[in-house]
């Protein structure tokens, strides 16, 4: 091989590299904007300090949408349930303090193990919560 050969094989090499890496930080820049997306569906803020009737409520609201309770843990303030008609969806709702007068009640999905993008169960189980703090809010039985 002539030095010319090398040159134009090391200049190949380095475009390739470069090339690479360009796609590759692109890819890292969509995957964190999918990831905002996805975390600004599966979020919602409520105008409680109260972490335990928040959890407790929560726990009403899975089993009203027909999930069975897995764990609950009042000191994580998390709550995991699975729901088994016709498929298993899990889903683990987690709250946690916002300022002094709010919570952030962030459920996550998860469909055979894989994350649940698609925003329908998210939007279901918020619509669901949130009537169900209000009528926890109005002690309405």
């Amino acid at each position: 091989m002539t030095t010319r050969d090398i040159l134009t094989s090391s200049l190949i090499a380095v475009c390739v590299c470069v090339v690479g890496c360009a796609t590759t930080q692109e890819r890292l820049l969509e995957s964190d904007k999918s990831q905002v997306a996805l975390r600004s569906i599966q979020t919602r803020a409520f105008d409680t300090a109260d972490k335990e009737k928040t959890l407790r409520t929560i726990m009403a609201t899975l089993q009203d949408l027909g999930f069975v309770v897995d764990k609950a843990d009042a000191t994580l303030g998390s709550v995991t349930a699975t729901k088994l008609d016709k498929y298993a969806l899990r889903m683990t709702v987690t709250v946690r303090p916002r300022g002094q007068s709010q919570l952030l009640v962030r459920a996550n999905a998860q469909y055979q193990l894989e994350p649940v993008v698609d925003p329908q169960p998210y939007q279901d189980f918020f619509a669901a919560l949130e009537k169900a703090m209000f009528l926890a809010a109005h002690e309405v039985d």
